[in-house]
């Protein structure tokens, strides 16, 4: 009972839809992207987040079926199974320490992000391009290359 009074207040300054929209609770984001998670910049949260922690099969979530996959000069259009193996490769070789969003752009329907990786004692830019289809975003494209 004792947060009743803040949650009134919360309602009363920002209105029922933030109140809703921060109380919440949001299961472990090893989904699939929804359609919730089409708009703005956030659609790169949990995929930062799974780079950053090395998880291939979270973060092969949001590939789109074929797409475009350069790993260290390497470069190939591969199905999402062959882009996850691809970078699972990459972070058992690499294993992830930090991932940074250092910049994003975009508009209607595509978004891209400059990441710095810390891995395996190395430092890599990352290069994500996003596009939208049936307002789901998916990653067309992952570049990892070293600095």
């Amino acid at each position: 009972m004792k947060y009743l009074p803040i949650a009134i207040l919360a309602l009363l300054l920002s209105g029922p839809l933030a109140l809703a929209q921060n109380m919440l609770v949001r299961p472990a984001a090893t989904t699939a992207p929804s359609e919730t998670s089409a708009s703005g910049d956030d659609v790169f949260v949990p995929v930062s987040k799974y780079i950053a922690a090395g998880n291939s099969e979270a973060l092969s979530a949001w590939f789109a079926d074929n797409l475009e996959i350069a790993v260290l000069a390497r470069e190939s259009d591969a199905s999402r199974a062959q882009a996850r193996q691809i970078v699972k490769s990459f972070f058992d070789t690499y294993t992830p320490r930090s991932f940074d969003i250092t910049h994003t752009a975009g508009r209607a329907n595509m978004k891209y992000a400059l990441g710095n990786l810390k891995a395996g004692g190395e430092s890599f830019v990352v290069t994500i391009f996003m596009s939208c289809k049936d307002n789901t975003y998916k990653i067309q494209q992952l570049k990892i290359e070293r600095l």
